[in-house]
């Protein structure tokens, strides 16, 4: 037994739970390669918080760690769902904190790692308790929305839910069919009832975001990334889910940054440099969004990716 594991053991002993340490950060940061580093030193087991690393088959384009890194640094929470499906911000929140309470009850350390915001945030604030997805309903919509079309169902979502449908773009299915469930299961709008915040993660939290000095480093990152992607086979990957009949654009897996651009590329909407382009904007505008969560962040210690102390700067957070 390690010396961190020897002393993890004996802090077992008090009432205390081990702690969780959140990494977050915008994508192409550095995250997963210090939550890596971590793992090698701290008891610790690895839970991803990202919405795209959610997807099986889906692993180049979402820069998903490779199966010889995931043997090694296994992680919760990736490729736990078909391409087809969804996965709400709620049912996150419900696997994570069983994770979390699982890894606890080992006298172990959840590490989340991850560049969804609103998963962290839904996390450590709590969530309103939504109904469970209704197959039946939700068979009902689809039809609904083959025979009128989804700009007809998002006309009416704004009469029963203005504030969801003022958020959801008139083309996003998934989230118009969320809205318009959980309306009719509970005649509640899914606006009213976020506002009810559920369970929460307790304990100990060490929260910690990884960014650069300067943004023009984090942009050369995402650009060389996507154009490694580019040459690892991401054209391939999207091709083969292509290929697939119950996949289309408006789906949350296929509009996951980077996807949406090579699957209009392969429409013949542009060539593969605009798509290329088009691309790393996208990514960079992810980023910037990502970063403006971030700013204000309460109880968050930021690091920069040139430091070469973050990994003792997150080991002394711990003691």
């Amino acid at each position: 037994m390690s010396a961190s594991e020897m002393s993890l053991t004996q802090a077992d002993n008090t009432p205390n739970e081990p702690p969780v340490i959140c990494i977050m950060g915008p994508t192409a940061a550095g995250k997963t390669a210090l939550a890596m580093e971590l793992h090698d030193i701290l008891p610790c087991d690895i839970i991803s918080v990202d919405s795209a690393l959610i997807y099986r088959d889906m692993d180049i384009g979402t820069a998903k760690p490779n199966a010889e890194e995931l043997k090694q640094y296994p992680h919760r929470l990736i490729n736990i769902r078909d391409a087809s499906e969804s996965y709400s911000v709620a049912e996150f929140c419900q696997d994570a904190l069983a994770q979390i309470a699982e890894i606890r009850a080992k006298g172990r350390i959840p590490l989340l790692v991850g560049g969804t915001m609103m998963y962290f945030k839904s996390l450590i604030e709590g969530i309103s308790p939504l109904p469970q997805a209704n197959a039946e309903i939700r068979q009902q919509i689809e039809a609904e929305a083959k025979e009128l079309g989804w700009a007809h169902l998002h006309q009416a979502l704004e009469k029963c839910d203005p504030q969801a449908a003022a958020r959801i773009n008139a083309n996003d299915s998934q989230r118009i069919t969320r809205a318009l469930e959980v309306f009719r299961l509970t005649g509640n709008t899914l606006s009213h009832l976020s506002e009810t915040k559920g369970d929460k993660l307790g304990g100990k939290i060490i929260q910690v975001a990884i960014a650069p000095k300067e943004r023009k480093t984090l942009h050369q990152r995402i650009e060389l990334r996507f154009n490694q992607m580019i040459e690892q086979g991401f054209e391939d990957e999207v091709k083969k889910l292509k290929q697939r009949s119950d996949l289309h654009e408006n789906l949350s897996s296929i509009r996951c940054v980077g996807y949406r651009q090579m699957w209009q590329h392969l429409n013949g909407e542009y060539d593969h440099d605009e798509m290329v382009f088009k691309g790393v904007c996208a990514t960079r505008q992810l980023a910037k969004r990502q970063l403006t969560w971030l700013r204000n962040w309460p109880n968050l210690t930021w690091l920069t990716m040139e430091d070469k102390t973050n990994l003792q700067q997150v080991l002394a957070m711990l003691k």
